[in-house]
């Protein structure tokens, strides 16, 4: 150790400060590959060890691109076996996803300019379709067991929604949906439910959709919240039969597009107080009374009102701490704002299954990242007493 920070200090004396970073990332990758050789052989370089297990054969030179430019490796040779470093591989499930459908988008010769460019950048040339296969190969296999696992439990909160990506079929450049569901379970945790890919967002889609995840074991949905898009709302009576809140931010924008530029701060006001009301019985009297109050002036509006109040207050019904998280689709926006940031990189996919990889892979990521967080989504005194499990919705005992 001493010696090898003696060495890193000559280094960092003799470099020029513009070289600094590269030659330390350098320094230290060349550290942890005889590391890893070392675990992997037996024993460290130039040491004689009778239970070594490997023997090391020379170098193999390796461009490595960081932030801090080029970094030149030589990555030891193995006699029997092979070593690639940890610290080149793509780790997390998406990197790998993306770094897949842009290797094969680069293959099939379809890519735009930016991915050209990005394929240069990660150093990906020279690479066969064999190798893109054997990756596609690994990440479809997780991502497929993911989206067919059983949905074990009572879930009352449903979340789904739609984006839209671009994909090549039959020669042309097509918009499809990517349908995803989040649901939140009686033990207040959220997960990722399920994804589909659609042509549209017709009802037949959408009914195909939610019987899908009724077979993998969805019940005890007290709740769906989605947009306004009829689809959803005619597969979710049908295959459900539970109760339909429309987001608010959604039907917000669609009020205030008949409200004119001068009453749209105004109208929004007036339209709030019912949602800073503290039951659903206030919530509607209040509604009612906005809506006779706008109807002179704006009787579109008005009429737009008294069509959607069932809709947009149904969230009133439920648990007051649960609101916040029910009256809109937001719990789903920073899903689907990775989802767009990953695909806008992509551009074009190539085919259907690239973007089930893609985006099966974030919503893996992402599900993993919410069962490892300590606190829940919803507290299990809050969201018990809706449940249909009578284990979970007895009343807690003192101890």
């Amino acid at each position: 150790m001493t010696d090898a920070m003696m060495s890193l200090k000559g280094l960092i004396e003799k470099t020029p400060d513009a070289d600094i970073l590269r030659e330390m990332i350098g320094f230290a990758a060349e550290r942890l590959m005889e590391m890893e050789v070392g675990a992997l052989t037996g024993a460290a370089y130039g040491e004689k060890n009778p239970e070594r297990r490997a023997q090391r054969n020379g170098y193999r030179d390796r461009a490595w691109e960081t932030r801090a430019g080029t970094v030149e490796l030589r990555i030891p040779k193995l006699r029997t076996g092979s070593y690639f470093p940890g610290f080149l591989e793509p780790r997390r499930m998406a990197e790998k996803a993306l770094t897949a459908v842009i290797q094969e988008a680069y293959i099939q010769g379809i890519s735009t300019r930016s991915v050209d460019d990005l394929v240069k950048a990660l150093g990906m040339t020279g690479i066969s379709k064999s190798q893109v296969s054997r990756l596609c190969e690994e990440i479809d296999e997780k991502v497929e067991a993911f989206l067919d696992r059983p949905i074990e439990g009572d879930w009352p909160y449903l979340w789904i929604d739609a984006t839209y990506v671009k994909v090549r079929q039959n020669g042309r450049i097509v918009s499809v949906a990517v349908i995803i569901a989040v649901g939140v379970n009686s033990d207040g945790r959220r997960e990722v439910l399920g994804m589909e890919i659609g042509a549209s967002e017709a009802e037949t889609f959408w009914t195909a959709f939610l019987r899908k995840l009724t077979r993998r074991g969805l019940r005890g949905v007290k709740l769906v919240i989605s947009d306004s898009h009829e689809g959803i709302k005619a597969a979710v009576s049908k295959v459900l039969s539970t109760t339909w809140q429309r987001c608010r931010v959604h039907f917000m924008r669609n009020v205030l597009a008949h409200a004119g530029k001068q009453g749209r701060r105004v109208i929004s006001a007036f339209i709030a107080t019912a949602f800073a009301q503290n039951d659903a019985k206030a919530a509607s009297q209040q509604w009612r009374h906005v809506a006779d109050q706008i109807r002179p002036k704006v009787p579109k509006l008005a009429v737009i009102m008294d069509e959607a109040e069932t809709d947009v207050l149904a969230y009133m019904s439920f648990p007051p701490a649960h609101r916040a998280k029910l009256h809109s689709t937001n719990p789903l926006e920073r899903v689907n704002g990775e989802i767009k940031r990953r695909t806008e990189v992509v551009g074009i996919f190539p085919n259907e299954a690239a973007i089930t990889r893609l985006v099966g892979a974030i919503l893996l990521e992402q599900n993993d990242e919410w069962a490892v967080q300590r606190a829940r989504y919803m507290t299990l005194e809050t969201i018990a007493p809706i449940s249909d499990d009578p284990i979970v919705s007895l009343p807690a005992t003192a101890s």
